[in-house]
């Protein structure tokens, strides 16, 4: 049947404007970090004008099949000062949680700020990496590829049970079956030739059945990191919201490359990259990182790539950055232009509402302001203005505009975009004559 999509969406907000906490929310509450006072993170989110968040609620682990102690999970850094100048990383460390706890915690004081939350998993990316023990991490990689799906679904019919039990179901925005679906540990099920999204998309559908089945009034879709705007027959027909990511990269690609940021030994770092690193930068063949086995692999970041991020001049990256933009400027803003009307057109054609979770340019080193800068700004505005035109149900700033990144700051640029895209009018897409999804 039809999914009634304007009772499912009665007590959420008109549009969507969301701040990407992801799982920095329970990893940097200590003392002075973003997280330490919930009030507070939701009172700048409101003061911004977002009324969405979008989290990792860590399923598996607080509702998984396993013994772990939920009650008292202490979280870490990833040793010494490994990561502290990479954006996700810069984490203190020392926090000890019950997890439920502070889930429930976490809708209360989003209720309390009348914010809605969209409800994610990491878990299969970097999430487990910042537990103190690897018992988090053995345990999502001891479910068997094909089952991975399926058990992140009735995780997260647990906890969505646990929320509306606790009397804040209706703060629950929708439900991903996890985050980046394409660039997880999810795309280990046998492919049989087909690109990840085609082989992922029969255990996609069979967890969003889940999920369906057991909250028929909450709504559930995927999430895709390089989303496949060019073939969106692949996202499963029963997704209830056409939610993306679009990392353009353009200028940040060609640096990327240039440089050879994310290559590793030998060649690493290269003369390019070299000269862009700090005047204290160690080299890289002797430097040392405390990393645990275990949890570098559970990050999915190499060591030369925290080496790079940690140890490059922001300046000097930033400068090149401005100096190389002007020959992608163009080619950016169409890829934006390109991938936000295929999804807009396709989800109208559905009849599901679209959401931008993610975006616009790409990964930086924490303290690089190119994406807070003039530039970026000019840019996010452009792509917000166009989610709105498009008829998008939500979008973000950008990611960097979340209360664990330097771009925080910038409070009336975040104001005066959230304010644009929620006041502005373009198509909906869900027209009267939407037909609904199946």
């Amino acid at each position: 049947m039809p999914t009634d999509f304007a009772r499912l969406r009665s007590n959420l907000p008109d549009r969507l404007t969301i701040s990407l906490w992801d799982f920095t929310w329970y990893t940097q509450t200590m003392p002075g970090e973003p997280f330490d006072d919930l009030d507070r993170a939701f009172a700048e989110a409101v003061e911004r004008g977002y009324n969405t968040v979008r989290i990792c609620a860590a399923p598996l682990l607080l509702f998984g099949d396993h013994s772990i102690d939920t009650s008292r999970l202490h979280f870490v850094n990833m040793g010494g000062d490994t990561g502290q100048r990479t954006r996700w990383y810069d984490v203190q460390g020392g926090a000890v949680l019950d997890g439920r706890a502070h889930l429930i915690a976490l809708f209360a004081a989003a209720d309390r700020h009348d914010v809605s939350v969209i409800v994610s998993s990491w878990e299969y990316q970097q999430s487990p990496a910042f537990l103190a023990d690897p018992s988090w991490y053995e345990h999502v990689m001891s479910i068997e590829p094909t089952e991975r799906h399926a058990a992140l679904a009735r995780a997260e019919s647990r906890l969505v049970t646990c929320i509306q039990d606790a009397g804040y179901g209706h703060r629950i925005a929708y439900v991903e079956v996890h985050n980046e679906v394409d660039l997880s540990r999810l795309d280990e099920v046998p492919s049989e030739g087909k690109d990840t999204f085609w082989a992922q998309k029969p255990y996609l559908t069979a967890a969003l059945d889940i999920l369906q089945h057991d909250h028929p009034d909450v709504l559930s879709t995927v999430c895709y990191g390089v989303p496949p705007y060019l073939d969106l027959d692949a996202f499963p027909e029963n997704a209830q919201v056409a939610h993306v990511h679009f990392y353009v990269y353009g200028v940040l690609a060609a640096l990327e490359s240039w440089a050879r940021v994310r290559v590793d030994p030998p060649v690493f770092p290269t003369a390019e990259l070299s000269s862009l690193l700090r005047e204290d930068a160690p080299d890289f063949d002797t430097w040392t990182t405390s990393i645990e086995p275990w949890r570098l692999q559970a990050t999915g970041i190499s060591t030369s790539m925290f080496y790079a991020y940690d140890w490059v001049d922001t300046v000097k990256w930033d400068a090149w950055l401005y100096r190389e933009f002007g020959a992608h400027a163009v080619a950016m803003e169409q890829a934006i232009d390109a991938r936000l009307m295929a999804v807009a057109t396709w989800a109208r054609h559905r009849g599901i509402p679209a959401a931008v979770g993610e975006g616009w340019i790409g990964y930086t080193p924490l303290d690089a302001e190119f994406e807070d800068g003039p530039v970026g700004q000019e840019l996010a505005s452009y792509a917000v203005r166009r989610c709105a035109d498009l008829g998008y149900w939500g979008t973000v700033v950008g990611s960097n505009s979340a209360p664990h990144h330097p771009g925080w700051n910038n409070v009336g640029f975040q104001r005066r975009t959230n304010a644009a895209f929620s006041s502005r009018r373009g198509v909906d897409t869900l027209s009267a004559t939407s037909r609904g999804a199946s």
